[in-house]
């Protein structure tokens, strides 16, 4: 395998672009070499620009549930590119994609659309801000809620995947309005509400956390935090950016049933285009201008293209029930065959996973429960890991930190092939 052209392409780049990248983690930075380039991608597979094909679990970082250039998707955005890409004014999609949001997702009654998962929760915490007039939110170490000042503080995803946990250029003024819990721990929940409980407006919540990598709620987690935020009259907000559509059809607040008061969303509502959403209590969406006092705007929001692959995306969930089920089994076959290895080889290693989603951590923690357990992670094995993984053909995220995504796409042959080339690359790790 030659990775020449993207090499070249890489240098090119880093005196273009910071770093030569538009979003940190692709950099490669803690796995070490340089970043693919991608050409072109279908179904289950991208190939880069030296001509090297690989089986990929990244999924754009989660949105293609349906795999790369589904039919449908592709086929709604033409018909839409015909009839101009934008327009700053109405349309019938706007209407048709908020219909089936709010048909789908257990929590929204109505929603408003935005460009990426990063304004979605910007736009919640003002909102929420706003509607309970506190000035505080509560959110957990490790989670990742986007760019957005208010969540560079002890983040996850890209951010500690660089060690970078907190961000030059964010106020004092506004890290003392964040204040950090544990996940999974509610007792830090507990104390932050008995100290300034009048005060906080919102707890921000992954339901399912996926930015430090897949870590999942534990003993009542998100049915205390409901508790506790009604208690106090604060907004309980789930981040369903990652797991909306992902693990049920209503997201994790289907699959966990509790209801939140305000949800974020974004990747798969998009089909691969930028998107984002907010949406919730009727009550509470109605304080957004022009009907209410908080101001949110967005000239590309609800943009023609994204509600066309938007909409083509949900349609396609809504006629095909047996999705879930179809990615429970391909993503369970492999996960059970990833164990296997880890068994064979000696590897230590801990898998999390909920419905299509998973991480591989290389960690001998026993269990993978709260953010500290994460960071005992080998991340230097994981690098060694993921380059052995790309010479045979499987693209991972460059992060121990990320999960893994598998698709509708993803064939028998492909997660066969993927639990093969697995054994043979942890077989060097030791």
């Amino acid at each position: 395998m030659t990775t020449e052209k993207s090499n070249s392409e890489y240098l090119k780049a880093c005196g273009l672009i910071p770093g030569g990248v538009n979003s940190p983690v692709r950099a490669f930075k803690s796995v070490g070499g340089n970043p693919i380039f991608i050409s072109r991608a279908k179904g289950s597979k991208i190939t880069d620009i030296d001509g090297n094909n690989y089986i990929d679990y990244v999924s754009s970082w989660g949105p293609l549930l349906l795999g790369h250039a589904h039919e449908s998707i592709v086929e709604a955005i033409k018909k839409a590119s015909e009839k101009g890409t934008s327009y700053g004014a109405p349309t019938i999609a706007e209407n048709e994609m908020a219909e089936l949001i709010i048909q789908m997702v257990p929590s929204i009654e109505m929603v408003r659309m935005v460009s990426s998962g990063t304004e979605a929760t910007m736009s919640a915490i003002r909102l929420a801000r706003g509607f309970t007039g506190k000035n505080k939110i509560i959110k957990f170490a490790g989670c990742y809620h986007g760019h957005g000042d208010s969540f560079l503080i002890k983040a996850g995803s890209g951010a500690v995947t660089l060690g970078l946990p907190d961000s030059p250029g964010v106020t004092e003024g506004t890290a003392k309005d964040t204040l950090i819990a544990e996940y999974n721990n509610i007792f830090s929940v507990e104390k932050l509400f008995n100290e300034q409980g009048n005060n906080i407006a919102a707890v921000i919540v992954e339901p399912a956390a996926g930015n430090i990598g897949v870590v999942l709620p534990k003993n009542n987690f998100l049915e205390e935090l409901r508790k506790i935020t009604k208690k106090y009259n604060s907004l309980l907000i789930f981040d369903e950016v990652i797991t909306g559509f992902r693990i049920a059809k209503g997201g994790a607040q289907e699959y966990y049933k509790v209801i939140p008061d305000i949800t974020t969303l974004g990747k798969i509502i998009g089909g691969g285009l930028p998107v984002g959403a907010y949406g919730g209590k009727k009550e509470i969406m109605e304080k957004l201008a022009p009907v209410g006092p908080i101001y949110q705007a967005g000239t590309l929001s609800g943009n023609p293209l994204a509600m066309a692959a938007g909409i083509a995306m949900l349609k396609f969930i809504k006629e095909n029930p047996n999705i879930y089920n179809d990615l429970e089994i391909k993503t369970s076959k492999l996960v059970n065959g990833l164990k296997n290895n880890l068994e064979k080889t000696g590897v230590k290693g801990i898998i999390n996973r909920i419905g299509s989603m998973f991480t591989l951590f290389f960690n001998d923690s026993g269990k993978i429960e709260f953010f500290d357990d994460v960071m005992k992670s080998d991340k230097e094995k994981y690098a060694k890991y993921f380059k052995l993984s790309l010479e045979t053909g499987i693209y991972l995220a460059p992060s121990q930190f990320e999960a893994a995504f598998v698709s509708y796409a993803h064939s028998d042959e492909d997660i066969e092939k993927t639990i093969e080339a697995s054994y043979n690359t942890l077989s060097k790790l030791n």
